[in-house]
């Protein structure tokens, strides 16, 4: 199996750590999705990554597919058995994308408008949605146990991002947040070497 994706992408990020957290190998393939690559646009009709790439099957899209089938590969192991723990694993896991959608968007039109057609209440209103969730994570942190799941390492590509990207505009007043990395690493030793960087 191979993973086309951007050493840039927080939902690269998350799914990269979580196949090396349960010991799936998996080749990863840095890829340009601005050069539209014939083996993503093959793969992907969306031109999007991560794309998990398996011999003989059909290829998997997006990051909470490849999370569920990483999930179903390594036999329960990413998510709780219980109904209700992994409903909350995933309803973290959905936030942490969220938030993580709203940094892309406000991103991507810095990054693709000219100067003057830059809109700045769209930047305006991604980044409210953004503190309101980085705001509800202060207060309703996770517990990192022994087992880590799938919402934990949506958190920790998010966190990756921010840092990468919005480094000095998020963590004053939210200490527990900020410091969760921090935890996190003792239980997943490779988060410095696979979070978002580029």
């Amino acid at each position: 199996m191979k993973l086309l994706y951007s050493p840039a992408s927080p939902y690269a990020a998350k799914t990269r750590m979580a196949a090396r957290y349960l010991g799936i190998r998996i080749t990863e393939v840095k890829t340009d999705t601005n050069a539209n690559p014939a083996e993503l646009i093959d793969n992907n009709p969306l031109g999007k990554i991560p794309v998990l790439i398996r011999d003989g099957e059909p290829p998997i899209y997006d990051s909470v597919a490849i999370m569920h089938y990483l999930d179903r590969l390594s036999g329960g192991k990413l998510y709780p058995r219980k109904d209700e723990k992994r409903t909350e694993a995933e309803v973290l896991e959905a936030l942490c994308d969220g938030i993580m959608d709203c940094l892309l968007a406000i991103i991507y039109e810095r990054r693709f408008r000219p100067e003057d057609k830059i809109y700045q209440p769209w930047i305006d209103k991604q980044w409210e949605k953004t503190v309101r969730g980085l705001d509800y994570l202060e207060k309703n942190l996770p517990k990192t146990g022994k087992k880590l799941h799938g919402g934990h390492f949506a958190l920790a590509a998010l966190i990756g991002y921010l840092d990468l990207r919005f480094n000095g505009q998020w963590a004053e007043g939210r200490p527990e947040l900020a410091s969760w990395p921090d935890v996190f690493s003792k239980r997943f030793s490779h988060y410095g070497e696979m979070k978002s960087a580029g």
